[in-house]
């Protein structure tokens, strides 16, 4: 039986979750709102196959910089609640190791730049994005840390703002100055503001180290404690990138540019469940030490639910307009609209996975990994099945594209469903953040969004189509298929039980 200390306890917590997924919806729609004049100037301006090129390069030097992190951006949670050291002390343990390890990797791709860029088509200027390596992994680490107190509107500002209009300004300034470089130097130029506005927040936050020197022995312990997380997270990761860093052997730079095109409005809503991560993770890690199972199980189910009901309301705006959205590309870039649908889906059915493994990571950690790495082989083998198969039937590089989409919803449900099993054995408590009352908002979205396809032009389907179903999602969800626990996220306080 719950006391009513636990209860409370557990209110907070949600509140905590809750405070935190206010502040990560609001940064998305600041994310929506900056992305799109990226996309229209890359696009426009640079053209497909530029950023066919880009979206090649960036795959090499984001995964370089998520393994250069070694996990500490889910273990640093659990280093800070465990240490007696101060905090700073254990920040600057974790921004050294991963230094070390971003400068091995940039030096790495600097020497070897074939393997950001292919197909030979670059220039020494181009190079030079492998500096982005340590910027991301500090700035992930930095960011992680604030969020480990609650301090989510670091990440917004950092990722939501400054982020993409220093990519936007960057990148059409730069079109006329050096257009063969521009998105790689705009992007360089965007990842280092959000970096210094990330480290600057972390000194004021958490002061500057006292009495720290580093010790190599300490380091390499850090580092073998995190191999699980650091596998887990190249591994998630990898899910997410290895439809890129396949086609890019497959189709050419401009067909990779349209699919790029398509994945960054399908990566919006990706943020509204990846950035719920550092809030969940220290509420998680007290209750795994206070053995709190049911707690963690609410939590997960609570937060999963949160993410798949605002994920399904995106992606339902944003994939019945869908060939108005890429057609802002330009017409070449209509021929992804088969991916973007794809790929939305899979953000609706990859939000069990990622809450579920928000846990694991904690309490079954090698399990998850087994899982993560049966999900990545999974989608290798039908996303190149799938381009092999479109291949040979003579279908055209637009249909290569979407197979390509179509294997990484397949492989995300599939972790979806088998993470959930699994948590839910380890935490005896069931794991589902699927209900029925959702079809009360999605059937009549769809019927508003069938409309605006049916009588709207194109222009009409982004301006009024979108807030017009995002508009009836909403209303439909909040009568009919939220509760009172629901409501906590629209609410400032959580009142005691």
């Amino acid at each position: 039986m719950t006391t009513p200390g636990a209860a409370t306890e557990n209110n907070e917590d949600i509140a905590a979750l809750a405070k935190g997924g206010r502040t990560n919806f609001f940064g998305f729609l600041l994310r929506l709102v900056a992305r799109i004049p990226f996309l229209f100037i890359a696009s426009r301006l640079y053209g497909a196959a530029a950023m066919g090129r880009f979206a090649s390069a960036l795959v090499m030097v984001e995964l370089a910089g998520m393994l250069a992190t070694l996990g500490q951006k889910r273990g640093l949670a659990a280093r800070l609640a465990e240490e007696r050291e101060h905090p700073a002390n254990v920040v600057a343990d974790a921004l050294l190791l991963s230094t070390l390890f971003s400068v091995l990797a940039m030096i790495a791709l600097y020497i070897f730049p074939e393997a950001m860029y292919p197909k030979g088509n670059f220039s020494h200027l181009d190079e030079l994005l492998a500096a982005a390596v340590l910027l991301l992994a500090l700035g992930d680490l930095a960011l992680a840390a604030l969020a480990y107190r609650f301090d989510v509107g670091a990440t917004v500002r950092a990722r939501a703002v400054v982020e993409p209009w220093a990519l936007s300004i960057s990148a059409g300034g730069l079109y006329f100055v050096l257009p063969e470089s521009g998105l790689s130097l705009a992007y360089l130029i965007s990842v280092a503001a959000a970096t210094g506005v990330a480290l600057w927040a972390l000194v004021r936050s958490y002061g500057l180290p006292k009495g720290w020197l580093p010790h190599p022995g300490n380091l390499a312990r850090i580092a073998h404690r995190n191999l699980p997380l650091a596998g887990a997270d190249a591994v998630e990761w990898g899910t997410r990138k290895l439809d890129v860093f396949i086609l890019r052997f497959f189709v050419g730079e401009a067909p990779l540019g349209i699919y790029f095109f398509a994945q960054q409005f399908a990566s919006l809503p990706q943020k509204l469940k990846t950035s719920f991560e550092p809030v969940l993770g220290p509420v998680i890690t007290r209750n795994v030490r206070e053995a709190n199972y049911a707690a963690i199980a609410r939590q997960v189910c609570q937060v999963g639910f949160w993410i798949t009901a605002a994920q399904a309301g995106i992606a339902l705006a944003l994939a019945i307009p869908g060939t108005g959205l890429m057609g802002l590309g330009g017409p070449d870039f209509v021929k992804g609209t088969g991916a973007l649908t794809f790929l939305l889906v899979a953000e609706v059915v990859a939000a069990t996975a990622v809450v579920s493994e928000a846990a694991l990571v904690y309490v079954a950690r090698y399990q998850n990994f087994v899982l993560s790495l049966f999900t990545i082989v999974l989608q290798g083998l039908l996303t190149v099945g799938g381009i092999m198969l479109v291949r040979a039937s003579g279908h055209a590089e637009g249909w290569q594209i979407a197979a390509a989409a179509a294997a990484l919803m397949i492989a995300l449900a599939t972790a979806s469903l088998l993470k959930a099993r699994l948590l839910a054995r380890v935490l005896g408590e069931p794991i589902n953040n699927f209900r029925g009352a959702l079809a009360w908002a999605v059937v009549p979205a769809v019927c508003v969004g069938a409309a605006a396809r049916t009588f709207l032009p194109e222009w009409a389907m982004i301006a009024i189509g979108i807030p017009a179903i995002l508009g009836i999602y909403v209303w439909m969800l909040w009568h009919k298929g939220f509760g009172p626990d629901d409501r906590v996220l629209f609410r400032k306080e959580v009142a005691p039980a």
